[in-house]
């Protein structure tokens, strides 16, 4: 029999030691119901899984392929015809409207004004407009999204492509992809719920623009090799059976839950789930990279068998790799991935950083990018799944409309502009055939219904279910989330 002291003990020592069990949960219905915790609001005590979890509300996007094209493209010569601009070709911009820019490189004070030589039409029954580089994705117009008042405040590559992949302009933060399945999960069992595929040069954000930051490891992107095993080591060593290999996994994963149940070490809880996927993926990504299945006319329309320009040392590429035939076969991958379950898709190709010799480099760049898009775009519409499937077209910012003037280098490229540049959107319950928002008469400044980059995420995040108010992680003290401690939803883009 226990006396009264004893019992009142066992009591307090039965909710001190409960607070993973009945003590928390009557805490957490507690806190609930005051409105301190809500019911839709990510678990972050739970374990590292892809699991796939209920988003915030109803979703119509389910996938998204984010197609950055890394080092800025120019809106000017791709998207936004500017008759005024071409007419003050090689005089100055007025003083007032150059106040409180900085720029990479050009100097203001002598920098001259720069037509573009592109023919522009306007396409599809939306009346879209797009320049004669981009043949193939202009037949998309009606399905696409032009957004053309986005602007940052980051003027260099590195910052700046932070701020698109990772919502802030700083090192150490999740990437778009990490949060999507931190707050969502993976549909596929098989595959990492986050791909990256890359052609060309290579961004110089590298590694950062696909990290986890202080997400689990779990989450942050998996790079797939363009040539050879998708992933480094994937196939077993010569004279390693898959039975072996099994039992050998099953042995780490006995000995890394062994101490996970004495330390309780979320990363320990990541590895064990890296190793598991990592032996699933064994069997899926050497089928997900066989092309065999598809038909010759898919391979052409996305333009695999297509051959390298002469002399293959431009902008976005360099000689010994094939970008064009590298870039069509990411963007029929990523198709794959999404009828896989993939989550996200990263595609990035650089470099689009044109200072110099800017008419033969952007032809190269949009010439590798601009068909596969225009199929990829088509084959989802085609196989039902473009309306759950959110394409992304965009990059860190634009081009001036002022000529480089660096040294004694002829005025034959533009310089880094953030102030206002151009993404496209395609599915995922966006609508298509229009064009918003609008740049002054010379491509300078916002004129009409500005967008920062943390709409745009918290937009994308509002398709697929998720509020990017609630969708947070608490981190030294602090909640973060991908949209910083700004961004809104533009409810005029939704279908």
């Amino acid at each position: 029999m226990f006396d009264k002291d004893s019992l009142q003990r066992a009591r307090r020592e039965f909710l001190a030691t409960s607070a993973c069990g009945l003590g928390g949960i009557a805490l957490g219905a507690a806190l609930a119901g005051d409105g301190v915790l809500s019911a839709g609001t990510v678990d972050h005590a739970r374990s590292n899984s892809l699991t796939p979890r209920a988003p915030h509300h109803p979703a119509k996007a389910k996938a998204c392929i984010f197609i950055f094209m890394a080092g800025g493209p120019s809106q000017l010569d791709l998207f936004e015809h500017k008759p005024v601009l071409n007419q003050h070709h090689g005089q100055a911009l007025p003083k007032e409207m150059l106040a409180d820019l900085r720029f990479a490189f050009l100097n203001p004070k002598t920098a001259t004004l720069l037509g573009s030589p592109r023919r522009f039409a306007l396409h599809g029954d939306s009346g879209m407009e797009f320049s004669d580089l981009l043949p193939h994705l202009s037949t998309c117009a009606d399905d696409l999204l032009k957004i053309r008042s986005i602007h940052s405040e980051q003027f260099n590559h590195h910052p700046a492509q932070l701020l698109m992949q990772c919502g802030v302009a700083r090192f150490g933060m999740p990437s778009m992809g990490a949060w999507f399945t931190y707050g969502l999960g993976s549909e596929s069992e098989n595959l990492p719920g986050y791909v990256v595929l890359s052609a060309g040069r290579g961004s110089s954000g590298g590694a950062t623009l696909y990290q986890s930051g202080f997400l689990s490891s779990t989450y942050g992107g998996v790079l797939f090799r363009s040539q050879g095993e998708p992933v480094l080591n994937l196939t077993s060593p010569a004279g390693v059976a898959r039975e072996q290999q099994l039992r050998e996994l099953a042995a780490m994963r006995e000995l890394n839950r062994l101490r996970y149940q004495e330390v309780h070490d979320p990363q320990i809880a990541s590895r064990i789930e890296s190793y598991e996927l990592a032996g699933r993926m064994q069997l899926a990504a050497p089928e997900l990279s066989d092309l065999s299945s598809e038909t010759q006319q898919t391979l052409d329309a996305y333009g695999l068998t297509r051959e390298e320009p002469e002399p293959g040392n431009f902008r976005g590429t360099l000689p010994h790799l094939q970008t064009y035939r590298t870039f069509a076969r990411n963007c029929l991958l990523a198709r794959r991935m999404v009828e896989r379950g993939v989550r996200f898709i990263n595609i990035i190709h650089a470099s689009w950083d044109q200072h110099s010799e800017l008419d033969p480099n952007i032809a190269y760049n949009a010439g590798a990018v601009d068909q596969p898009i225009a199929a990829l775009i088509k084959d989802l519409k085609q196989r039902g799944l473009l309306d759950e499937t959110l394409v992304v077209w965009g990059s860190e910012f634009g081009r001036t409309p002022l000529g480089e003037n660096r040294g004694n280098n002829p005025v034959s490229g533009r310089d880094h502009h953030p102030s206002c540049f151009t993404v496209l959107m395609a599915g995922g319950g966006m609508k298509g055939g229009l064009s918003y928002g609008e740049s002054d008469e010379f491509g300078f400044h916002v004129a009409t219904d500005p967008v920062h980059i943390n709409d745009l995420h918290a937009t994308i995040l509002h398709q697929f279910g998720l509020d990017h108010l609630r969708l947070t992680h608490r981190f030294q003290g602090r909640d973060f989330r991908l949209t910083d401690v700004g961004g809104r939803v533009v409810e005029e883009w939704i279908a």
